[in-house]
């Protein structure tokens, strides 16, 4: 049945019922990505595609290759994740996620994090602060393994002015552990479907755990604050639908009364996506037993086992352990700018709209990427049982 067909019986169905099972079909049609329908915002999306990669001339997100449909065939199922979650990231609005797909083209161009991500960077600063890994038995998700980044800022606490008084370098490598991170979900060999905003979770995201153990939230300096306005910034427009759940850990009690204070600054989506716990040991709870034994688990340290970005210190271990296989994507043709490009410098006349990875204050936004801020804390929410596994 085609897609107007179903649409009509929706509008004749005179029962809760009917209402329903006319849905169920309609998803089921929506959900066969080789025959979109013509009013379907995600095959409208790939429509557009060749017209946005001819203004950027730019054609790599998250190390996919995009594709634009040719000859009536629909563009590689590849292409269409990442349409989606641009989609997705946009509440199913199709010309902000067109808006945000072509913002993001341009940044990538320019500032060529692909390349950042194969940098040396000094072990000094950030020899210990980031570890991306995977993990069974995620509570919170239905994949059978999931990727996780681990931030460990207490690792900064000593020296502050060391690892973020460089907010260039400081972002530069946090941009190369978000690029191995996606490397790690291993985009493109995605067979998948993502389902339509509203309609499920995408298995296509991976977990974040920020660690806070000796860190204060009461006396920051100016560094930290310039590095995170340009994080949150950044990892807000270019990086949207990335994270699917961020645990807040080592995070002291005295804290918990700005609990109230952040749910009211928070969609609910955000709230359903975020735990805080006072105790690190307590995230095996959430992420199963393979994570290490400071996390409750009976996993190896992550020093041991954890991709990291390069490092150019030999006495911070770095491993290369089990990477994705990833195809390096072709650019389009055109002068690429060069890799020290600030990210500041691509222009977006709207920022996106607000969604599960972009909170309407900078303060919880600062928390959901991962970056303390002067006079702010992490973003908190309840139980297990009280958040939801749908987008």
């Amino acid at each position: 049945m085609s897609a107007s067909g179903v649409q009509g019986n929706v509008a004749q169905a005179s029962s809760a019922d009917d209402n329903a099972k006319v849905q169920r079909e309609l998803d089921k049609l929506y959900s066969d990505w080789s025959n979109l329908p013509e009013g379907h915002k995600l095959r409208q999306f790939q429509d557009a595609l060749k017209d946005i990669l001819d203004e950027t001339d730019y054609n790599e997100m998250y190390g996919v290759e995009l594709v634009a449909p040719v000859d009536g065939n629909p563009a590689p199922h590849t292409t269409l994740v990442i349409l989606q979650k641009f989609l997705r990231a946009n509440v199913d609005d199709l010309e902000k996620a067109k808006e945000q797909l072509t913002a993001a083209l341009q940044w990538r161009k320019e500032y060529q994090p692909l390349k950042v991500r194969d940098e040396t960077f000094d072990a000094d600063k950030f020899g210990k602060l980031g570890y991306v890994t995977r993990v069974k038995g995620a509570t919170e998700t239905k994949n059978e393994e999931d990727v996780v980044t681990f931030n460990i800022y207490g690792a900064a606490a000593k020296d502050v002015k060391k690892t973020f008084g460089d907010t260039d370098a400081f972002v530069r490598w946090r941009v190369a552990q978000m690029e191995l991170t996606l490397k790690e979900l291993n985009l493109n060999a995605a067979d998948k479907n993502i389902p339509d905003y509203g309609k499920g979770p995408d298995p296509y995201k991976a977990i974040a755990v920020h660690d806070y153990l000796s860190v204060s939230f009461f006396r920051q300096p100016a560094e930290i604050k310039s590095a995170s306005t340009k994080i949150i910034d950044m990892f807000q427009r270019y990086y949207p639908e990335t994270v699917s759940y961020k645990y807040f850990v080592n995070v002291p009690l005295v804290m918990q009364w700005m609990m109230g204070v952040m749910k009211t600054l928070l969609s609910k989506d955000s709230i359903q996506t975020m735990t805080w716990m006072t105790y690190g040991s307590e995230l095996h709870k959430y992420l199963g037993k393979s994570v290490p034994k400071e996390y409750g688990g009976d996993g190896v340290p992550l020093a041991e086992t954890a991709i990291t970005p390069n490092y150019g210190n030999a006495e911070v271990k770095q491993t290369n352990a089990a990477p994705a296989s990833v195809a390096e994507p072709v650019p389009a043709v055109g002068n690429a700018a060069t890799e020290e490009t600030n990210a500041e410098e691509t222009k977006i006349t709207e920022p996106p709209a607000t969604t599960t990875e972009s909170a309407p204050a900078a303060p919880v936004a600062a928390a959901e990427q991962a970056v303390p801020v002067t006079g702010t804390t992490p973003e908190v929410t309840g139980k297990p049982e009280e958040k939801a596994t749908v987008a």
